[in-house]
């Protein structure tokens, strides 16, 4: 794989499984250094090994992204231990779906927290290193990538919640795209459809419920949204890469 991305740095939140873990290798192979935040250590030091074998740069960092404190530390180290920030992809996420009459207040209060809140700590965070890097970079740009959803595009029963909290994802990258265009700063916003991942797992019967939704279909795998993150950090500085939405060629 081409290297386009050497002498950058590339912090990744929920890197830990799914889209995360998979864009951290994505991003690694072709050249960044990476910073690898989640709150499962374990999984963190295991993809840390991999790509260090594999003769990339890394580091790990167990946080959660929730407690406002920790995303400017989570910056912070990165900054200071792999020298710069150049690429920010916010991919921590939970999936906590179901009848809302049903849903606990914790769980939606859960959602809000890592699918927004956390978005918006480490984005707040990062703003003042990737404004930078943009003005000094090997690509003279930065660029931050969102995970967000299709359902943040178009809800549908029992994920009132979780749907919210990606429509806020997608505005939000929006308004930052509008607002830092003309600085080099890119935003991006990835909305993938049925994805082989951990979220399912989140909460009993999830994919039981999405099989009813959809119908049996053979689903996107992590590696198929790391490559779209791929595709956006690694385009020229004149192509900004807005927004993609990807679904499972079966998927309605």
């Amino acid at each position: 794989m081409a290297e386009h991305l050497n002498g950058t740095v590339a912090l990744i939140t929920g890197a830990s499984s799914g889209i995360g873990r998979a864009a951290a290798r994505r991003l690694a192979a072709s050249g960044a250094a990476v910073a690898l935040v989640a709150r499962r250590a374990d999984r963190l030091a295991e993809l840390d090994a991999e790509i260090r074998a594999g003769g990339g740069r890394a580091i790990t960092m167990a946080a959660d992204l929730t407690d406002p404190a920790a995303a400017p530390a989570a910056v912070q180290r990165a900054v200071e231990e792999l020298g710069r920030l150049d690429t920010l992809v916010n991919a921590a996420g939970v999936m906590l779906n179901g009848p809302s009459d049903e849903s606990s207040l914790e769980e939606w209060d859960r959602m809000v927290d890592i699918n927004l809140r956390g978005l918006l700590h480490i984005t707040k965070a990062a703003l003042p290193h990737l404004l930078a890097a943009a003005q000094d970079s090997p690509r003279s740009v930065a660029d931050v990538v969102n995970i967000s959803s299709v359902a943040g595009r178009f809800t549908a029963p029992t994920v009132a919640v979780y749907s919210a909290t990606k429509f806020a994802v997608t505005a939000a990258t929006e308004a930052w795209r509008q607002e830092y265009t003309r600085r080099g700063l890119r935003f991006s916003v990835v909305e993938p459809g049925r994805t082989e991942s951990e979220l399912f797992g989140h909460k009993e019967n999830s994919a039981r419920d999405f099989d009813a939704m959809f119908g049996e279909i053979e689903v996107l795998r992590a590696e198929d949204i790391a490559d779209a993150v791929g595709y956006i950090v690694t385009s020229p500085r004149r192509v900004a890469v807005n927004e993609i939405v990807i679904r499972p060629t079966e998927q309605a």
